[in-house]
């Protein structure tokens, strides 16, 4: 489990006390915040794009893990990349995927 910092042992030190109280959003910000999300996941436009067959193996396949469609998988990481919030996790997957392309890379340069 990680380690929490000053501020997040004084928010869980709070909580447990039963100094915080839940509060709901005015109308106002409850109208703001919808009409970001609706913003957000407004898909007007349509692009066409071409992977190499392991790319995109790799892609469904991590889609697969997080539950989703391979496309909305591609749209999510494109939006998270870029609003700057894309943090990449190791996973099983890249070691895998880092794998082949090595394997690709010794072929081509044993020819």
């Amino acid at each position: 489990m990680k380690k929490l910092d000053g501020y997040e042992e004084e928010i869980l030190t709070a909580y447990e006390k039963g100094e915080l109280k839940s509060t709901s959003p005015s109308k106002t910000d409850l109208a703001k915040f919808k009409a970001a999300a609706t913003a957000t996941f407004i898909k007007d436009k349509r692009i066409n794009i071409r992977l190499s067959s392991p790319d995109l193996m790799d892609i469904q396949a991590r889609a697969m893990e997080e539950g989703i469609p391979y496309q909305t998988f591609i749209a999510s990481v494109l939006h998270k990349y870029a609003s700057g919030r894309l943090i990449e996790k190791p996973s099983n997957l890249a070691s895998h995927s880092t794998e082949r392309t090595n394997e690709r890379l010794t072929d081509e340069f044993q020819r």
